[in-house]
């Protein structure tokens, strides 16, 4: 499948800041599942620094914009080519260590509701057993919008019973980690859930790691692991980790931000 994808990002700040510094992961993974062929990143009135891979595999972008600016917009436009894998991430180059995702973090520490789903489920082996842990976190979390936020916990998720695929991703990271295998957060885009229906907004799942197999991913919201509809961009061990923009902001005025992606089908 060849998607164009389109994603802008509008800061807004009041009264205008004196600068900012971002760290972007925004440039597609490279592994056999996808092919970046196009791909640019802009940012309004700011200035490309450092870029580098780190130990993730993620390529890492550095920006400074000078102020006082009172809108900064973060704009990306390109095309990649993906192919199923079934959700088995293959040829992507890094060097940490899997056993560092077992480390909690607050947005996927364990409550008792936690570890009770996360031992309520048995394989036969790793991959079995991950399949079984997704199944359980989709069952267990509906998705809808709008009933959590982005500091929302994989805990108080499942105790609301309802949340997004960044909820559905923290809290089957929670259960893997519970069970030994370990897991991180994926940030990137979905051209459309297993009904046909468009994704207007970037997506979010986990990846497990499952013995010889390696990292395979999972999206828990669309009950399904990753196909050619999905754009990988990067990893974390949890959502904030994994955040496509980071950055230091000067000055003391309020921000707020506008986001609006667009992925589409092109024709071969």
């Amino acid at each position: 499948m060849r998607l164009k994808i389109t994603h802008e990002t509008s800061y807004f700040y009041d009264p205008p800041a004196q600068g900012l510094v971002q760290s972007l992961r925004l440039t597609p993974s490279v592994h056999e599942g996808q092919r970046v062929a196009d791909w640019t990143i802009s940012v309004s009135g700011g200035q490309r620094g450092v870029a580098f891979r780190d130990g993730a595999g993620d390529w890492i972008e550095g920006w400074t914009v000078r102020g006082p600016v009172q809108e900064v917009v973060v704009s990306i436009a390109g095309q990649v080519e993906t192919r199923d894998t079934a959700g088995v991430l293959r040829g992507h180059r890094e060097t940490v260590n899997p056993l560092v995702y077992l480390r909690p973090t607050p947005a996927t520490r364990l409550d008792a509701a936690l570890r009770e789903l996360a031992g309520c489920e048995q394989g036969e082996d790793g991959l079995d057993l991950a399949h079984r842990l997704a199944a359980a976190v989709s069952r267990a979390i509906a998705y809808e919008p709008g009933v959590t936020e982005a500091h929302t916990t994989a805990a108080e998720a499942l105790a609301l019973g309802q949340g997004v695929c960044q909820d559905h991703a923290h809290a089957l990271i929670a259960c893997a980690r519970e069970r030994g295998l370990p897991a991180r957060y994926v940030s990137g885009y979905l051209h459309s859930n297993a009904g046909g229906e468009p994704h207007d907004a970037a997506h979010a799942w986990a990846e497990i790691h499952v013995g010889t197999l390696g990292w395979v991913g999972f999206d828990a919201a669309n009950a399904c692991c990753p196909d050619d509809r999905y754009v990988r961009l990067g990893s974390g061990l949890d959502a904030q980790d994994a955040a496509p923009v980071r950055g230091t902001t000067f000055g003391s005025g309020r921000e707020s931000l506008d986001v609006r992606v667009q992925v589409e089908e092109m024709e071969q």
